[in-house]
């Protein structure tokens, strides 16, 4: 940034019809991005998902600038083996696409993937464990969103992968229900994150042994993973809210005291980088803990991002250090990226 200003984004959903007729295909995520100054911005590094023997091709990712006025293809000012670097003419939507001819008709190489491993809460004869197969460079936080209310089971995730090539999932001990039995793996960046293999569990399982599988049933990803904690954390969550320890007596006395000073701490930065869906569900979050009230909720609701962040923060903090602890509790379930950001944890 050239100077101090208010920066605020949101991934939005790509247009097809603005790439196909390019040649181009989404390799990220679409920013829209706006600043309370309009030359505040003069650089914007994109992360990217690419080995470094694919790096070696020109041509093969560049970055577009959508406007009212159509798309716009920017010339890059580096390639890292981790981002995209681009000068920004001016605000509005960024995203990193491929070029298809290069990518699909003279050569195919694998991406940097992670598996993402969520644990729905228990049923009576079943536990699912969901399976995302996902590029390297989407947060974390916009796959965890649409598992609610299942778990993120945290756990190494980094693989590659082989865009337009079929995966399995194995698990151990056998037996399992897996479906489906086999997947194609596509480039996908949203809105909506499905999971890529559901494994069905007795909901007595401690531990198994997963393994991401391609063509040639060779692992390409293969962990033992605990679900013990996992399944405590989900069952709590679906205890009835008046039986249900709350969260702010989990906090040591002395952190409740000072629980409004680190929310009051970081109000702007919660203001600039809250998304809309993850103050949503804070205001159920809070409204469920009786935090706030059900007319306070609906308030905030019909606002714009930004003041319904400052809406939420503000009526928290108004209602003491108790007040905050639940919200600070609440943030780490709904995006504990965004909480460790905040320096909560």
């Amino acid at each position: 940034m050239a100077q101090e200003a208010e920066l605020l984004y949101r991934t939005v959903q790509w247009d097809e019809g603005l790439l196909q007729p390019a040649g181009k295909k989404a390799a990220g995520l679409l920013f829209d991005i706006k600043s309370s100054e309009d030359a505040a911005v003069c650089q914007l590094h994109l992360p990217h998902c690419e080995t470094k023997d694919a790096l070696v091709f020109d041509g093969l990712l560049s970055v577009v600038h959508i406007t009212d006025d159509g798309m716009t293809i920017l010339e890059l000012l580096e390639i890292t083996e981790t981002h995209v670097v681009v000068k920004v003419p001016n605000l509005s939507a960024f995203g990193l696409v491929w070029d298809i001819v290069r990518r699909f008709r003279n050569f195919l190489w694998p991406i940097k993937g992670q598996v993402l491993l969520f644990l729905r809460p228990p049923l009576i004869r079943h536990q699912i464990l969901d399976v995302l197969l996902v590029q390297d460079n989407i947060p974390l936080h916009e796959v965890a969103r649409d598992q609610q209310p299942a778990r993120y089971i945290k756990i190494s995730s980094e693989c590659l992968l082989d865009v337009g090539k079929s995966y399995k999932v194995h698990c151990e001990p056998e037996g399992f229900k897996i479906q489906p039995r086999s997947k194609l793996f596509d480039s996908r960046y949203g809105p909506n994150f499905h999971p890529t293999f559901e494994v069905f569990l007795t909901p007595n399982m401690e531990t198994v042994t997963l393994s991401v599988q391609d063509e040639e049933r060779n692992p390409v990803w293969e962990r033992d993973v605990l679900l013990e904690g996992t399944r405590a954390e989900i069952q709590q969550s679906n205890v009835p809210a008046e039986d249900r320890v709350p969260a702010v007596d989990r906090v040591p006395a002395e952190d409740r005291v000072s629980a409004d000073q680190k929310l009051f701490s970081v109000r702007s930065q919660f203001i600039i980088r809250a998304s809309d869906p993850v103050l949503n569900h804070l205001l159920d979050k809070l409204l469920e803990h009786g935090v706030i009230t059900d007319a306070e909720m609906q308030s905030a609701r019909t606002k714009d991002r930004a003041d319904k962040a400052r809406d939420v923060v503000d009526t928290v903090r108004r209602k003491g250090s108790e007040a905050c602890s639940v919200l600070i509790t609440a943030l780490c379930e709904v995006d504990p990226y965004l909480y460790t950001a905040l320096n909560f944890s």
